[in-house]
């Protein structure tokens, strides 16, 4: 019987779809519980890569040790018992309250809600491929391999552009899991069509391709008088091509360094914008283009070509790390370094195509891709934040590249040598100038789940002055001369939008009561006067820990300092009313801001806790997002009066500032020295309202 070939491209087509669907889908629901960080999805990604070397590597032991009856039987309840855990939503349990370990939290997290489902679907391409090859012997499988890569990027684009836009998160999510059910039935149609289709004693055989015949070759040779005869007979040799293990470690090393090369540029990319599905995918689709491209079959890979443009990108991205002038441009950086990606990733995927096994070894080669992208992954996302005080993993890529490229030209003409030497020789050039410019001033440095902390002190006599990074971005810095050690400074200085309101209180002298989301430094504990309470809530120990240490403003404050670890929309989720004066949102990872910070949800928690009269008030200073129209509609909803104040006084030691101001009353926003910088605030005609279920970053990129 003739197998259905659109069977076999149809389950592997819906299952690639759905195992990448799922990956934006399944992060941006559990983005809001760990304070919004770009890390949410790096962890994400970690246990994506393995699930999928546990899917790959349960395809590789069914594949050589079972019969196809029995994997189909195996195959066929595991995917039913799958179903029980949809639909696709992470229960609430999950939250931390501050003090868990984000990463490990995920990770269970991950494992108990998609656990199931996302492994089987990453089974789907080795295992489908191997029914397939079984029974076509003289057809390639490895095309399926390029058009569940085009599934995989068609959901990675559809998602941030066709789906995130316009339809609520929740919904995606119960819409995902009526896709897996039907590709539930979709796999065991195909598994059962295969067994029809052939004897089972030839399914129980392994993979193999017809084997190439070697000349004739004598046979038996007998004496007959004065001749001899040569029995001259054709025979079938059977070729072992078993890679070894130092191919197959290779294989694994190729797909280790994209996998690292990925992550690594996601990072750099992610940490000073937004966390946002948009964002997280652009990477992702392109190195999952590389995949398909090589693997397609129409010779995209050139290899001279593309070793000369591995070595042009490392030597671009290099000097772009190390480059001042460009170190905050939106534009070149993002494209840069994704066209670096799509370079590097294009030389490793197109080795590894140029070193592809027959089908009979195709679980195992597959197998080992994703044992390299799950190390390469957990390197960047697990490993990294323990070991590394910054972001030096990038710059490790760029050698690591350089030696991979080395390695393989090692054989060929001295051109393509000295170009890997060349090559080697400008990649770790860079990195030492990017490691050495790190330290440089350093006092302090460290890093976590979310991000890097560094202390640097900087200028001379009174221009001395200490500051905290996050990131490339600026969080606040303070002089150390003992006469402006308590000035504060930054966007928080007496023209900024919060200065003008604390510096003309309604009442005088009277006591207010401060919640402030986002600590920093603490300079706004600046502006306390005796009486008042300023409450910071942050998600990072090591903020608080470096404020208390490095900085002065908080020991030095009049007012009484309180702090509540953990992300601060939920700590005041869970508080009973704070009854503040003020509530100040100024929360941001680099320059990245939370999008669960400003949402429907988050404004009628933020309300609960601010007194009749009473302002709200977010720092929307941001270089690459306008925030402040989403702000304008959450207001309009809330019926709260909006003014935005702008700041433009960059004169040290201010920085231009943009503060929204919100109350339930207008006269609590009338002050004269809010009234001179000030306007009312007004959303934009085509300004959605973002509540927890919906928001589009699309919407205010600059």
């Amino acid at each position: 019987m003739e197998l259905s070939m659109p069977l076999y491209a149809a389950t592997i087509f819906v299952s690639a779809f759905l195992l990448f669907l799922i990956q934006p889908l399944i992060a941006k629901q559990i983005l809001p519980w760990f304070g919004g960080s770009a890390a949410v999805w790096i962890t994400c990604v970690v246990f994506f890569q393995v699930a999928l070397l546990a899917g790959y590597a349960y395809a590789d032991v069914v594949v050589r040790k079972l019969a196809h009856r029995m994997q189909f039987r195996v195959h066929a309840a595991l995917l039913l018992v799958s179903v029980v855990v949809l639909p696709a939503i992470p229960a609430t349990h999950w939250k931390p309250i501050g003090s868990e370990e984000p990463s490990l939290r995920i990770l269970a997290m991950l494992a108990a809600t998609i656990g199931l489902p996302y492994s089987l679907l990453s089974t789907t391409s080795p295992l489908v491929q191997s029914w397939f090859a079984r029974a076509r012997p003289g057809a390639s499988p490895y095309r399926l391999f390029a058009l569940s890569n085009a599934a995989s990027m068609l959901a990675l684009i559809g998602y941030p552009l066709l789906l995130e836009p316009w339809a609520p998160t929740r919904a995606l999510a119960i819409g995902w899991s009526i896709g897996y059910a039907s590709f539930v039935a979709l796999c065991i149609a195909a598994g059962w069509s295969t067994l029809k289709a052939a004897p089972v004693t030839a399914m129980a055989e392994p993979i193999a391709e017809p084997l190439p015949t070697r000349a004739p070759v004598r046979k038996a040779r007998q004496r007959k008088g004065s001749r001899v005869v040569v029995d001259a007979k054709p025979a079938t040799a059977r070729v072992d091509d078993a890679p070894s293990i130092a191919t197959q470690a290779f294989w694994g090393l190729l797909a280790g360094t994209g996998a690292l090369f990925l992550l690594a540029v996601t990072n750099h990319i992610t940490q000073n914008i937004a966390s946002a599905p948009l964002l997280w995918t652009i990477p992702l689709a392109i190195y999952l283009l590389t995949f398909i491209l090589c693997f397609e079959g129409s010779g995209w890979y050139k290899r001279n070509v593309y070793l000369l443009l591995v070595a042009l990108a490392l030597g671009t991205m290099g000097w772009l790390l190390v480059s001042a002038n460009l170190e905050y441009k939106l534009q070149p950086q993002i494209v840069v370094f994704c066209l670096g990606l799509f370079i590097i990733c294009m030389f490793c995927h197109g080795e590894l195509a140029r070193l592809k096994p027959t089908p009979r070894y195709l679980t195992r080669f597959y197998l080992m891709l994703a044992l390299g992208g799950a190390a390469g992954s957990t390197l960047v996302g697990i490993v990294a934040p323990l070991v590394l005080p910054a972001y030096f993993e990038l710059a490790a890529g760029l050698v690591l590249v350089a030696c991979l490229m080395m390695w393989q030209v090692r054989r060929d003409d001295i051109s393509l040598r000295a170009l890997g030497v060349a090559s080697i020789m400008v990649s770790m050039g860079f990195a030492a100038w990017w490691i050495r410019d790190f330290y440089l001033d350093t006092l302090v440095a460290n890093r976590n789940f979310y991000g890097v902390l560094r202390v640097r002190e900087t200028g001379h006599g009174t221009d001395y002055r200490r500051g905290l990074i996050h990131g490339s971005i600026q969080h606040g810095i303070q002089y150390r001369d003992p006469k402006l050690s308590r000035y504060p400074t930054a966007y928080f200085g007496p023209t900024s939008g919060i200065g003008r309101l604390l510096s003309q209180r309604p009442g005088g002298t009277a006591p207010i009561r401060v919640g402030v989301v986002g600590l920093g430094i603490g300079t706004l504990a600046a502006w306390g006067i005796s009486g008042d309470v300023f409450r910071f809530y942050e998600i990072d120990p090591e903020v608080i820990d470096d404020a208390q240490q490095e900085f002065t403003y908080l020991k030095d404050s009049q007012a009484k300092i309180e702090f509540v670890l953990g992300d601060g929309r939920l700590s005041l989720e869970r508080e009973a009313d704070q009854k503040f004066d003020l509530l100040i949102l100024d929360a941001f990872f680099g320059d990245a801001i939370p999008v669960h910070l400003v949402t429907s949800e988050a404004l009628t928690v933020y309300q609960r806790h601010v007194k009749p009269g009473g302002i709200i008030a977010f720092n929307v200073t941001n270089r690459f997002v306008d925030i402040a129209p989403v702000i304008a509609r959450l207001a309009e909803v809330h019926k709260l009066h909006a003014i935005v104040v702008e700041d433009r006084n960059e004169k040290p030691p201010s920085y231009a500032s943009d503060w929204v101001l919100l109350s339930d009353r207008p006269e609590s926003l009338n002050r004269p020295r809010l009234n001179e910088a000030a306007r009312r605030l007004e959303p934009g005609p085509d300004t959605k309202l973002w509540t927890d279920n919906f928001n589009n970053i699309l919407q205010v990129i600059r």
